[in-house]
């Protein structure tokens, strides 16, 4: 076993654990989480420690042990959970991730804030009733979900109150990257071990001793409190290879037979050692060594022997159905896998690859022109464009990701600010591309900061307003026409036009004749270092932010678009594609040069000869359409006179336009290549592809053209943005 690999899957299950944990507390917060919440918060802590414990990363483990002692009172009735309770695991939460974060970054143990970990563990322990200086030996886990058994003969149980654990763990753990003295160290912070005996019996002579395989078998006499769930929870990751057998207190005579019986070792050696463990008298191991050499009675008819009792046929039945239920649920479990990124990702560039390739196949195909042979193409490209699908939906996440940690940040935020926000989270379940993910957690921190701290009144001032006391923040997430839209609103005072004029004004940049739509006003929030802030708080105010949103935003290729009523309050809508790396496309072409459209914005096509139209205005089935000349956008000499010309209508979230092409060529799959340095600020284009025959056709950015034409004046040309030879 890879000891990195090994430690990276810790450090992610344990964050995954976290992020859990966390959503729990807040809906027990909201009065939703229940007994099950509690259940699952304390299982997230108790993985987390085991994990950690494997490792020997003992300051996770000590932490995390006083944590789940809490929890383990709060569920089993002896502990209420109230709001101070509530924020105290909430930030030991926080604490137990940045311990996961030192060891990510390093092998070594780290401290990340020994002031701050004293003080959460003297909390915590107020809420055990134990001095500030106990660290260890702290009230474990009852016995609260173990089922229910049916005893048919109780039998003569041995007068034993420690539990015994029989240990052979397999001959390859050592390989496997695992130290069995972990485990043993592990167990030790769950209880006492009274007596530990290691066997040896199994040690080959030199000539045939390897140093990698494991021999040894322990013995061990355990006194806790810990339920059994807990304790074979320690032995999680060899459960599988190795023979582990743990027998509870006062367990019955024949429990122990069975117990040698199943190891190798002689009868009368192992006998010796449960003896001398203090697991049982010389009396109960001479009744138990006679009755193992006696024969045991035939069982009556209906019955079974199970574990040398006598059971019903009928209660058999009943267990191994509920043990195939058990079976099936695991089973159900498996069909997910973990997967790196990166390997997704370089399945994503070898697609594209293929993509081309297929393209380059189809036009060979037809430029031979044999029948069988752009069937056969034909085919390909199907199975190509099959797996591109499959590929891409790897890749496809849930947004929830990204939401789930806002109610956190919305708890905390209202507290500081002392207002009352209540979050709505809707379209949690909306997918998109992973690597979108991850970027857009930062601008929407902003925006919801932003929002809380100046968008939403102050209670006193929303009751003057006549409106609840409550102010509502809404995450939004929902596919619109190819594309996906995240809207985050809120119900506060909406933005002051008149303020943010006078602020653009003052700055330069704007002029005092400029004639602004209510959206253009909006957008100059946008502005670096632009702020109408009357006061600096430790959220806004100093005009970061805002800017920093717009361009990752449009790194992203998205638009942000806001939408504000005096009054009632403001809508930031991002609008971004699906994905970033294979779209569908529709090529056109302007004075020989292709141009590649996404197909998900095209609406339809329409030959230009015949139309009504005025410089930059059609007239299409009675209503006015703007339109852009793409061979005047990018610099291409005029047309000829009879040339002829097609308008391509597209249609960007509720605005429409048409841009002006030479020749239609139909649709074509595009693997979008990142531009330059050179050429990222230019307007108008969105990236490029590689097309079938080997050339560079550029995507056009349908957002920024239609922004483009519903803004132009009629009256005026347009201005290349480049000039394409």
């Amino acid at each position: 076993m890879n000891l990195d690999a090994a430690r990276h899957a810790l450090v992610e299950e344990a964050r995954e654990l976290l992020v859990a944990m966390e959503d729990a507390l807040l809906q027990i917060e909201a009065g939703s989480g229940g007994p099950d919440g509690i259940n699952a918060i304390f299982r997230a802590a108790h993985t987390i420690k085991g994990s950690a414990g494997l490792f020997a990363f003992d300051n996770v483990v000590s932490f995390t042990h006083i944590v789940e002692s809490v929890l383990d009172r709060v569920r089993n009735g002896k502990l209420a959970i109230d709001e101070a309770m509530l924020s105290l695991l909430l930030k030991s939460g926080d604490y137990i991730a940045s311990l996961i974060d030192a060891i990510e970054r390093s092998t070594e143990q780290e401290e990340p804030n020994p002031a701050l970990r004293l003080q959460l563990e003297t909390e915590l322990k107020s809420y055990l009733d134990l001095p500030a200086e106990v660290t260890t030996a702290l009230e474990t886990s009852k016995a609260a979900d173990q089922a229910p058994r049916v005893e048919v003969d109780e039998g003569e149980r041995v007068d034993n109150d420690n539990w015994h654990i029989s240990l052979r763990f397999n001959e390859d753990v050592l390989r496997q990257g695992l130290d069995p003295l972990s485990f043993i160290r592990y167990l030790c912070t769950l209880g006492r071990i009274v007596h530990l005996h290691t066997l040896i019996d199994t040690l080959p002579d030199a000539e045939h001793f390897d140093a990698e395989s494991s021999y040894l078998g322990y013995e061990i006499d355990f006194e806790s409190t810990a339920d059994r769930n807990s304790i074979e929870g320690v032995f999680e990751f060899v459960r599988e290879e190795s023979q582990i057998r743990i027998l509870p207190p006062h367990s019955k005579i024949d429990e122990y037979l069975q117990l040698i019986e199943g190891l190798t070792e002689p009868a009368g050696r192992l006998g010796e050692i449960l003896v001398n463990g203090g697991a049982l008298t010389e009396s109960e191991l001479e009744r138990l060594l006679n009755q193992q050499q006696g024969q045991e009675p035939p069982p009556p008819l209906g019955t079974m022997l199970v574990n040398q009792q006598v059971v019903p046929v009928n209660v058999v039945s009943a267990a191994l159905s509920k043990q195939k239920q058990s079976e099936e649920k695991r089973s159900h479990e498996q069909k997910f896998i973990k997967v790196e990124v990166g390997k997704l990702d370089q399945l994503i560039d070898l697609v594209g690859e293929l993509v081309i390739a297929g393209a380059g196949a189809n036009l060979v195909a037809k430029q031979k022109s044999v029948t069988a042979f752009e069937e056969a193409a034909q085919s390909v490209s199907v199975l190509v464009e099959q797996i591109r699908d499959a590929a891409l939906t790897l890749r496809m996440v849930p947004i929830g990701e990204v939401f789930q940690r806002f109610p956190r940040v919305v708890r905390e935020v209202a507290r500081d600010l002392e207002k009352e926000i209540d979050l709505v989270i809707t379209g949690a379940d909306t997918e998109l591309d992973k690597s979108m993910v991850e970027k857009l957690s930062d601008p929407l921190m902003h925006i919801v900061r932003n929002a809380m701290d100046h968008g939403l009144e102050s209670t006193a001032d929303r009751i003057a307003a006549g409106k609840p006391a409550c102010g509502v923040m809404r995450l939004n997430a929902f596919h619109d026409s190819g594309s996906i839209v995240i809207e985050v609103s809120d119900d506060g005072r909406g933005l002051n036009k008149e303020r943010i004029l006078a602020k653009a004004l003052e700055r330069g940049l704007i002029q005092a004749d400029h004639n602004l739509s209510d959206s253009d006003i909006y957008r100059l929030i946008f502005e670096a270092g632009f702020s109408t802030a009357e006061k600096v708080t430790n959220l806004s105010g100093r005009g970061v932010g805002m800017d920093v949103v717009r361009k990752n935003i449009e790194a992203l290729r998205g638009e942000v678009e806001v939408i504000s009523s005096p009054g009632h309050g403001a809508t930031i809508k991002i609008r971004l594609p699906l994905t970033l790396a294979i779209i569908d496309g529709f090529q056109v072409m302007v004075n020989g040069a292709v141009y590649v459209i996404p197909l998900e914005l095209v609406i339809e096509c329409v030959d230009l000869v015949g139309q009504d139209y005025q410089h930059n205005i059609i007239k299409l089935r009675g209503e006015p359409l703007p339109f852009v000349r793409l061979r005047s956008l990018f610099g291409h000499p005029p047309a000829a006179a009879q040339q002829r010309e097609s308008l391509v209508v597209v249609q960007y979230g509720s605005q429409r336009a048409g841009l002006v092409v030479d020749q239609l060529l139909g649709e074509f799959q595009a693997v979008i290549k990142p531009l330059g340095l050179l050429f990222q600020q230019m307007k108008g284009i969105g990236g490029s592809t590689i097309l079938g025959n080997g050339q560079v056709s550029l995507i056009l950015d349908v957002p920024h053209l239609v922004q483009m034409a519903g803004h132009k004046d009629p009256h005026t040309q347009p201005q290349p943005v480049a000039r394409i030879e």
